[in-house]
């Protein structure tokens, strides 16, 4: 007999609200034209593609020739990081700050950087709540004034720690360095007023919040230097060339919309479900400890470690009962690595290797957190008396 599916791993992707399948359905079909064209069937298609643009920069508060599309979210930190620092390059600028808690999106982005383009970074260090001090930021610009590029991000994917973007980027605005943000798993939770945070570069992608995927947005403060990381068209003002996919961004628009909305309210509602979820864990399963900072973080996010047992046998234990979540470990050469983020937070090897992240959504109900509550406890028991075996 097949279990209901709990779905508790929101913040790797989230189902498309009907809504906005609604709103894109037209520019599959009737409304197909390519913006660059200059005919009515292409007019028509620009016409929504300025909505759409309009959408956005009126939540994010900015202007919308600030506002580029891209493929996702991972391109616009791309695009951020690589064309800052590009940019910076040309005035002798060679120094990146970022942390060690990154989306591999940057991560990896300024590890290539580093190694083929000989530049130099600053990894600024995290506590063992995932946050940075902005202390630290000012500290490290000034060891390096030719610094190119902040790059923080808004808030952890892995263990939802909500960083202080405006303390940073009062400090950027300061010393003159562009300041990037990746807000990816931010978008339909947090503030984006762009102003308030203080930000000059700000990454979304839209299935985090209940778009479709494959569309992401790039914020690009007016007289912030970037090179784009594709050449070709004018498209986007140049930041990024290629024929506009205009049903998509209609449909990230909408989503951010509807997102924003309802924040506040929705916010309430997964954070007090959160906050029954965290307390049952920790009451019921020994050896289990909350990661991430126990406030400042996503209202949807819970994120554990358990002692003694690692974090992708919970998952696929979970599975099997119809419980859908992540972990921060991951298998290499046949042997389970802990989560770097959890690494770089100084948590032990034989608790960061029992990672789990739950993270929850609009569908998510008080039976989906009872059901956790009935499973998880015995599952993490009997993994651990096999693990003695």
């Amino acid at each position: 007999m097949n279990k209901p599916i709990v779905y508790l791993d929101h913040a790797a992707t989230t189902p498309v609200d009907p809504r906005v399948v609604e709103a894109m359905q037209p520019y599959w079909s009737h409304v197909y034209g390519n913006t660059s064209s200059i005919h009515s069937v292409g007019r028509a298609a620009l016409k929504a593609l300025d909505e759409a643009r309009r959408t956005v920069a009126d939540i994010l508060s900015c202007h919308p020739t600030e506002v580029a599309f891209t493929g996702c979210g991972t391109e616009s930190d791309n695009l951020a990081v690589r064309g800052a620092t590009f940019a910076g390059r040309r005035s002798g600028r060679r120094h990146i700050i970022t942390t060690p808690i990154e989306h591999h999106a940057v991560g990896a982005t300024v590890e290539q950087l580093d190694e083929m383009f000989d530049l130099h970074v600053t990894l600024v260090p995290v506590d063992g709540e995932g946050r940075v001090n902005p202390d630290d930021i000012a500290r490290a610009i000034a060891l390096r004034p030719d610094t190119a590029l902040i790059s923080v991000m808004y808030a952890n994917n892995e263990v939802g720690t909500i960083q202080r973007i405006s303390e940073i980027g009062e400090i950027a605005k300061a010393k003159k360095v562009p300041f990037h943000t990746d807000a990816v798993q931010a978008g339909g939770a947090l503030d984006l007023n762009v102003d308030r945070l203080g930000v000059d570069l700000l990454a979304l992608s839209a299935h985090k919040f209940y778009g479709p995927k494959g569309v992401g947005v790039l914020y690009i403060r007016r007289g912030t230097e970037l090179v784009p990381a594709l050449t070709g068209g004018g498209h986007e003002r140049g930041h990024r060339p290629g024929t506009v996919n205009v049903a998509e961004i209609v449909g990230l628009a909408t989503a951010l919309k509807l997102a924003q909305e309802s924040r506040e309210s929705e916010n309430a509602r997964v954070g007090r479900l959160r906050d029954k979820l965290v307390a049952g864990v920790l009451e019921r399963v020994p050896d289990a400890r909350l990661t991430g900072h126990p406030t400042e973080r996503l209202p949807n996010s819970a994120s554990f470690a358990f002692k003694g047992v690692d974090g992708e046998s919970i998952l696929l234990a979970l599975d099997l009962e119809g419980i859908c979540v992540s972990t921060g470990s991951a298998c290499t050469t046949g042997e389970t690595e802990p989560s770097f983020v959890l690494q770089a937070m100084g948590l032990p090897r034989e608790w960061a290797l029992g990672s789990v992240r739950m993270t929850l959504g609009h569908a998510t109900t008080e039976a989906d957190v009872a059901r956790v509550m009935e499973v998880l406890p015995t599952v993490v028991e009997r993994l651990r008396a096999t693990h003695q075996l």
